[in-house]
């Protein structure tokens, strides 16, 4: 089964995440072995993590992230406040005016 390809800025996103990731590691003089453990997944899954392999889950990293102490915004990456493209077009989609609500008096049929 091929993995598909990801697109380039993601493959570079990725390769940043992964040597972080090490990096973050290595500050913290943590074994790969103990990381892999806490986060719940194999010593090669964590490899493929500290690489910035595209084919490792997204679980992979955020159950190494939350290893290392570091999810803490990891929810935060596709919230409306990152998102000003998103931001941009929820604007563009308000009306431009609001119609005032009519006052809706009945007639006294008294008067």
């Amino acid at each position: 089964m091929d993995i598909p390809k990801a697109p380039l800025p993601a493959i570079r996103a990725l390769r940043k995440l992964g040597a972080d990731i090490r990096a973050a590691r290595l500050r913290r003089r943590i074994p790969m072995v103990i990381i892999a453990e806490r986060a719940q997944i194999s010593r090669a899954t964590l490899d493929k993590v500290e690489k910035g392999d595209a084919g490792a889950s997204i679980g992979a990293y955020a159950s190494v992230l939350f290893a290392l102490g570091l999810a803490d915004h990891l929810g935060e990456v596709a919230s409306l406040q990152n998102d000003p493209v998103g931001q941009r077009l929820e604007a563009e989609a308000l009306p431009k005016r609001i119609k005032p609500l009519g006052r809706t008096t009945k007639k006294r049929s008294d008067e």
